[in-house]
């Protein structure tokens, strides 16, 4: 396993982050694997040296942080050796009044909230999971700060938003003597790029470490156009289909399996391998329903690609609305 510093701290991190949002409840979706099936993905990655974990209140209302939780327990992972990330903005009731968002209340309860599910007493990277229009941006950085000065969390990040908007939080946190965000988990794959245009040169110059999600574009680019619904999640993910429908971004899961197949590898393996070579990346988050997912992703840390390769991944893109935000 190879490590990286996150972002512009002294805390390194393995250079594949597992994300959770496979492992909770298949009550919130019908592709979530329950804590038995689960619990060997997370021995998995351990032995493998990854000690990089993701979550959010969200995934599966809240079932998945107790999953995470109860498998470094019951694996008897020391606690100092995992960097364990989780979020807060959706909550796990549904959008009831003062149950969502990112108000001190609720950041308050949230942060305790996931604690407990977690079976810990810190969170090493608590996140922001969108972007609150309701909330004034420095009432939710001192709550933040509060959580990090009270010790319940070492470190804060962001997910998707506008790069004006982590802007605000970056200068904003400077100018009120909070605590700045040093990552930013925003959604980056070979079919969507937009983020290169603002976001991530902003983070360059922040030196905020990016740990994108979707690398795979919830599976696509693991596959053929052909094969694109073959999966249970891939049959019923209606987010996908939003996210990726147009005839071009078909077009690169064809050009990634064409290139994966003369390099004699795994398209997950050359889409994986892409995004490693970019500046900023520190740690992309995969999802692995299949042992093969996480052997296949830890393979691709091993794969360069020459730059003509590059070239002919990257060809066939074409700009896209803003999406991923919501």
């Amino acid at each position: 396993m190879k490590y990286a510093q996150l972002g512009n701290t002294g805390l390194r991190v393995s250079r594949l982050c597992l994300g959770m949002m496979t492992y909770g409840s298949r009550a919130w979706r019908d592709w979530v694997l329950e804590y038995d099936e689960a619990l060997p993905f997370v021995s998995a990655a351990l032995d493998a040296g990854i000690n990089f974990f993701d979550t959010a209140d969200v995934y599966s209302n809240g079932a998945s942080e107790q999953v995470l939780g109860r498998a470094l327990d019951e694996l008897g992972v020391d606690r100092e050796d995992v960097v364990v990330a989780t979020k807060c903005f959706n909550g796990t009731h549904d959008r009831r009044r003062n149950r969502w968002g990112l108000s001190r209340k609720h950041i308050m309860a949230a942060c305790d909230a996931s604690l407990d599910r977690l079976g810990t007493d810190y969170i090493d990277l608590y996140q922001i999971h969108r972007f609150d229009y309701r909330t004034p941006i420095e009432e939710t950085i001192e709550a933040l700060s509060d959580l990090v000065a009270e010790g319940k969390v070492r470190y804060l990040g962001a997910s998707s938003m506008f790069a004006w908007q982590m802007a605000k939080y970056l200068f904003t946190a400077d100018a009120i003597g909070g605590v700045r965000f040093v990552t930013m988990q925003n959604h980056y794959n070979l079919i969507y790029r937009e983020e290169e245009r603002e976001m991530i040169p902003l983070c360059l110059d922040q030196k905020v470490g990016l740990i994108p999600w979707s690398p795979l574009a919830r599976g696509y680019l693991a596959r053929t156009r052909e094969t694109i619904r073959d999966t249970v999640r891939a049959g019923s993910d209606e987010f996908a289909g939003h996210l990726y429908r147009r005839d071009s971004d078909l077009d690169i899961v064809d050009r990634n399996a064409e290139v994966a197949s003369r390099l004699g590898v795994k398209p997950a393996q050359t889409a994986l391998a892409w995004m490693l070579s970019k500046p900023g990346v520190v740690s992309p988050i995969i999802g692995a329903s299949k042992p093969h997912h996480l052997q296949d992703a830890i393979e691709a840390m091993e794969l360069t690609l020459s730059a003509e390769d590059v070239e002919h991944l990257e060809a066939p893109y074409e700009p896209h609305p803003v999406l991923g935000h919501n």
